[in-house]
C-alpha cells in the first residue's frame, strides 16, 4: 500500500475514531474531555494504536482508556461499518499527557511578563 493511502487511512479511522467517541455512553468517556492525540496503524492493517489525552490530566486518559477498552468490540464495528476497510485493525489504546503537558506550557508562556516593542519606542 503507497504511503499516501496509508495516510489517508490512518486519517479516516482518526476522524471516525473522534466521532464514536462522542457516541459513546461509558461514563468514563462521556464524562471526560478527552482527545485522540494520534493514531498508528500498522502496514498490514492488522493491528491500530491509539493515543488518547484527558484535560483532566493523565490520570484520566487511563481511567478514559479502559472505558475505551471495554467498548472495543463496539468501536472496532462502527468504523468499520463507517469506513470501506477489508480487514478493520485491531484497536490498542494508550494513555498519553500530551494536553496537559501543552497546557502547562501555555500557562507559563502566559504568565512571563514580555514588554511589546511598540512600548519601547514612545519612551
Amino acid at each position: 500500500m503507497g504511503s499516501y493511502r496509508m495516510g489517508r487511512t490512518t486519517e479516516d479511522i482518526k476522524r471516525e475514531l473522534t466521532a464514536v467517541l462522542r457516541e459513546l455512553k461509558d461514563p468514563r468517556v462521556a464524562n471526560s474531555m478527552i482527545s485522540i492525540v494520534r493514531v498508528e496503524v500498522s502496514n498490514d492493517l492488522s493491528y491500530c494504536k491509539v493515543y488518547v489525552s484527558a484535560m483532566e490530566g493523565l490520570d484520566k486518559a487511563k481511567d478514559a482508556v479502559k472505558g475505551l477498552k471495554s467498548a472495543g468490540g463496539f468501536i472496532k464495528h462502527e468504523i468499520g461499518s463507517r469506513l470501506s476497510l477489508r480487514h478493520v485493525p485491531a484497536m490498542v489504546f494508550e494513555a498519553t499527557d500530551s494536553i496537559e503537558y501543552s497546557a502547562n506550557i501555555s500557562r507559563m508562556l502566559n504568565e512571563l511578563d514580555i514588554k511589546d516593542d511598540s512600548d519601547e519606542q514612545f519612551d
